[in-house]
């Protein structure tokens, strides 16, 4: 029931937020997100035996979010690539501040500099994508969030009825290929009918981006799942009652937001 609870909560949030708020707000409850992950994000890192400084790679990561949604919103030249350069001289710089050689400078550094990445990109996505430049802005990011639900728990459903061989044993026991296949299917058929809405492309055009962002989105859970299991914990934290952190939550979405970002903005073809 806890587990229910929030996710309910959580569903009012989001879809109140995008369908009836401006931009401004889609963009502040990304930012919001991007704090909490990043400093979960910090927490995962230390467990792993890195130091990922607060103050330079949260910078970044809420830099590169609103840059992105702002250079949709005012249409200027998108300059995240500029802040993530200004985050790699900053990181640099402070490697060698600390004014000697160590192991790890390299792993901190690295780590340091994939947050922006990790989490910026993905969020700043979703944020510019409700901006003013797009008229469907809050039908994109609802079709996203559909398409990821809808993926998640065609997993879960095929995965226990159907479930047989284990897609990857060491870093996710309970998901299974069978399920896998299940989420690619129904994510293509959500894809395929709600894209219609939004987007004037080929209905095969849509079932296939629809897998597309099914795959991202169990990459993304495994891959969240790996630094989780390699940092020895369960959850990213637990902030979010019966379903652990901000990261276990945003997994999916964090390989697939920009993707499907790239196919709103090159490839698509507007209704």
């Amino acid at each position: 029931m806890t587990r229910i609870l929030s996710a309910l909560v959580l569903l009012a949030v989001v879809v109140g937020t995008i369908y009836f708020l401006p931009s401004e707000g889609t963009l502040v409850l990304a930012l919001i997100a991007a704090v909490l992950a990043f400093a979960e994000y910090c927490r995962l890192s230390r467990a792993l035996g890195l130091t990922v400084p607060g103050g330079i790679g949260g910078a970044a990561v809420v830099l590169v979010c609103f840059e992105m949604w702002f250079a949709d919103r005012t249409l200027h030249a998108n300059l995240v690539y500029l802040v993530l350069l200004a985050a790699l001289i900053v990181i640099g710089a402070a490697s060698v501040g600390r004014g000697r050689p160590a192991p790890s400078v390299l792993a901190d550094a690295a780590a340091t500099m994939f947050a922006p990445i990790y989490i910026g990109l993905p969020l700043g996505s979703l944020a510019a994508l409700r901006a003013d430049s797009h008229p469907d802005g809050r039908w994109l990011i609802l079709l996203l969030l559909a398409t990821i639900v809808v993926s998640d728990s065609a997993q879960y459903y095929t995965g226990r009825a159907f479930g047989r061989r284990p897609l990857s044993p060491e870093i996710s026991p309970k998901k299974t290929v069978e399920g896998a296949i299940g989420g690619v299917i129904f994510a293509m058929i959500a894809m395929a009918v709600g894209g219609r809405r939004v987007f004037g492309s080929p209905v095969w055009m849509l079932a296939l981006f629809g897998a597309v962002i099914s795959l991202l989105g169990i990459v993304g859970d495994l891959f969240e799942s790996l630094l989780k299991r390699s940092a020895g914990v369960k959850d990213s934290s637990h902030m979010i009652p019966g379903h652990g952190g901000v990261l276990d939550r945003l997994d999916s979405w964090l390989f697939a937001a920009p993707v499907y970002y790239a196919f709103v903005r090159f490839l698509s073809v507007p209704s």
